[in-house]
């Protein structure tokens, strides 16, 4: 993934718990809003931050959200990473793959997750943890 240029002004949500999810959550639609993206857009900007801090409490227990705007050209987007030291994952390539769950969730996932943003990286580290990244331009 190409890193475009980002904005100073980054916000960040530890996450370990529910309401830190909610948070996060509204982070996100906050700056989505006053960038401007649409309603649906909001949505699922929201969403994709909500399965992400999700599975921070599910798997890692504790962690971040970072959202900052990102800009590349004249493009302008949300940026958002999340960050936790839990168990990463051994195998990424399977974590993507539609229908695959260690928790027996409902929620979109990864695979979900990257359908719904514009750009998503994904870094992991066995036993050291996970970093996702992704880009939904306006």
């Amino acid at each position: 993934m190409k890193a475009p240029a980002a904005d100073p002004a980054v916000m960040l949500q530890r996450v370990s718990c529910d309401s830190d999810v909610v948070a996060a959550r509204q982070l996100a639609r906050r700056l989505a809003d006053e960038l401007e993206f649409s309603r649906p857009d909001q949505a699922l900007i929201a969403t994709a931050v909500s399965e992400l801090a999700r599975n921070i409490v599910n798997y890692a227990k504790e962690g971040e959200i970072e959202i900052c705007t990102a800009r590349a050209g004249a493009k302008t987007g949300i940026k958002v990473t999340a960050r936790d030291r839990g168990p990463g994952l051994a195998n990424v390539e399977l974590a993507l793959q539609d229908g695959y769950s260690t928790g027996n969730s409902l929620g979109l996932g990864l695979p979900g997750t990257r359908r719904i943003v514009d750009e998503f990286d994904i870094c992991s580290d066995p036993g050291q943890g996970l970093v996702v990244t992704v880009i939904k331009w306006r």
